[in-house]
This record gives C-alpha cells, structure tokens and sequence, in this order.
C-alpha cells in the first residue's frame, strides 16, 4: 500500500510574488486591499516567509528541494507548486490544466527533468489540452488525494471541472468523489485543499461549508469507512486556512503536521490535542502569502511521492 506521506517535497521559492488579479474573481481567500501594496516590499515578505519555513523544514529532517522561479516570467503565483504538478508512487507524473493563463506560465518541464536524475519517472499524463476547451483541474489543490485508498475528493469550482476529473480517474486509477463547497459568503470555494486535509488515519474537514446534506454524510462516511478519524472544523477556521495543512514525514519517519500559524492559531485546545495525537503540529508565520495569494501552507508543497533511483 502506498504511504500517505513522503519525506520528500517540492517547494519554488518566488521571485515576483504578488497579488494576483487573474486569480482573484474566483479566490476569495485573497485579500483585495493587498493589490496596492508595495510589489518590492510584499516580495521581500513573501520570499523571508518561504526561506524560513524551508529552513524550519529542513532543520526538523524533510528532504526539501528548492527551486527558483524564473525572474524572466510573470508568475505571481508559483509559490504553489501543488496546482500544477502530481507526482506519485508508481513513477507517474501528472500536469494539469490551470484556470489563470499566467498560471499555465508555472509549468516547469525542466524542473520535471531534473528531478527524474534522483527519482524514477515512468510516464508523465499531460492534461494541460483541456485548457483549449476552458476546462480546469488545478492539482492537488483541486483535489484531496487519499493516496492509500486511491481516492480524490472534489469540490466542484471554476478550477474543477467534472470532465477532467473523469480523466484523471481514467488515467491514474483514482476514485473521484465529488460535492459543492462553499464559504461564510456562500461563494463557492475555489480549491478543495482549503476545506480538507487527509493524513493517515486521521481527516480534516469543513463539512459545514458542504450544504447539501446528502454530499456532507457521503463525504464524511467516505472518510470513516477509510478508517480516518474525523476532525470538524468551523467555517471561520476554514476562512483562517485550517483545512490547508499536509502531512509529511521527516527521514526518521516522525510525522509532521503542516500548517501557518494562522491556522494554528484558529484551532481549538481540543483539536490541537486530538491532532498532536497523530503528528507533531509544525506552523509557519505565512501572514503575507496568505493575504495575497490565497494559499496557505499545504499550497506551497508538491509531494514527492516517485520512487528514488
């Protein structure tokens, strides 16, 4: 069975990060008031809230490995890798179709390259030409992967799309179940990554930012009956980025718990013990990538779950 976790993790660290105007009509987590702030200063935030956590990372034993945005393209956005690049157990690769055509400009086929020196690649599946038909499937951001039951939960959005999904079901194997999301403002919750995380046995979700009620027992059943013990977080923890965190392992095998500090902040007494039952709570001050780009910490990481040479 293929573990749920990887000690091994990809993270770009930005070289023009910034708000993003293409991405924030279907991102509410993004603060608009962020659009008039100094570029040069929110870079130089953005870049020393990156380099720490990387450092954090590293210092506690997780294989980081670090590559820089191109200065020579506007990408804004390509802290988070997740959206554009999946990489798993069997040696597959997978790049995705994004909604935001300078997005599409994060697609890196030389970090792909690189990366296949130290790990094997054995095929990569292109979804990229659903773009041509305005179809969208941004990643591990669209979907919430349960890498050792193969299933990809999916909350429907301008960024996912039902079509592609099916493919990715196609071509990986993956069973997809798919519901509506929506925040405080009942607008529709751009990335499935903020309302859930799945580690090993343990789930959190939002279940009531899923309104129907058939969807939200479906969803939380699924998770049970995975074997997952079910943390309920609130809509407001949700808008504070509690659903974006991510399990990894260190080299020795100790499992972290990935988060900002925000979402830290928003939990409970009661979660943060539930939670530290299962892996060691590790959050990050990610107060300038938050308010501009609307991700949080699970966002900054694609996980490197290919075998090694």
């Amino acid at each position: 069975m293929q573990a749920q976790a990887t000690s091994n993790i990809l993270m770009i660290r930005p070289v023009r990060f910034g708000f993003n105007e293409q991405t924030a009509g279907s991102n509410s987590f993004q603060d608009r008031t962020m659009a008039t702030k100094n570029r040069d200063e929110v870079q130089q935030n953005a870049l020393r809230e990156f380099d720490e956590m990387a450092h954090q990372l590293t210092a506690a034993g997780v294989n980081v490995i670090i590559y820089d945005d191109l200065p020579e393209l506007y990408t804004p956005d390509s802290i988070f890798p997740n959206n554009w690049v999946s990489f798993h157990y069997s040696g597959t690769v997978v790049v995705y179709p994004m909604e935001a055509p300078n997005r599409r400009l994060e697609r890196r086929m030389d970090i792909i390259d690189d990366l296949g020196k130290n790990f094997h690649i054995a095929r990569i599946i292109d979804l990229t030409h659903f773009e041509k038909e305005s179809k969208y499937l941004e990643g591990t951001g669209s979907m919430v992967l349960d890498r050792m039951k193969r299933i990809a939960y999916a909350c429907l959005s301008p960024r996912t799309d039902v079509d592609v999904l099916k493919e990715f079901s196609k071509q990986t194997g993956y069973r997809v179940i798919t519901f509506s999301a929506t925040d405080a403002a009942g607008i529709p919750v751009y990335h499935t990554n903020v309302v859930m995380c799945i580690g090993d046995v343990f789930a959190i979700v939002c279940l009531a930012a899923i309104a129907d009620p058939d969807e939200r027992l479906m969803v939380r059943q699924s998770l049970v009956n995975s074997g997952k013990h079910v943390i309920d977080i609130t809509m407001d923890q949700m808008a504070h980025f509690a659903g974006n965190m991510l399990l990894v392992m260190t080299r020795k095998s100790q499992k972290l718990l990935v988060m900002s500090t925000q979402a830290f902040h928003s939990l409970t007494v009661r979660q943060r013990d539930e939670l530290d039952d299962f892996a060691t709570l590790f959050h990050f001050d990610l107060e300038t990538i938050e308010s501009n780009g609307g991700g949080s910490a699970r966002c900054m990481i694609a996980e490197l779950h290919l075998p090694s040479r």
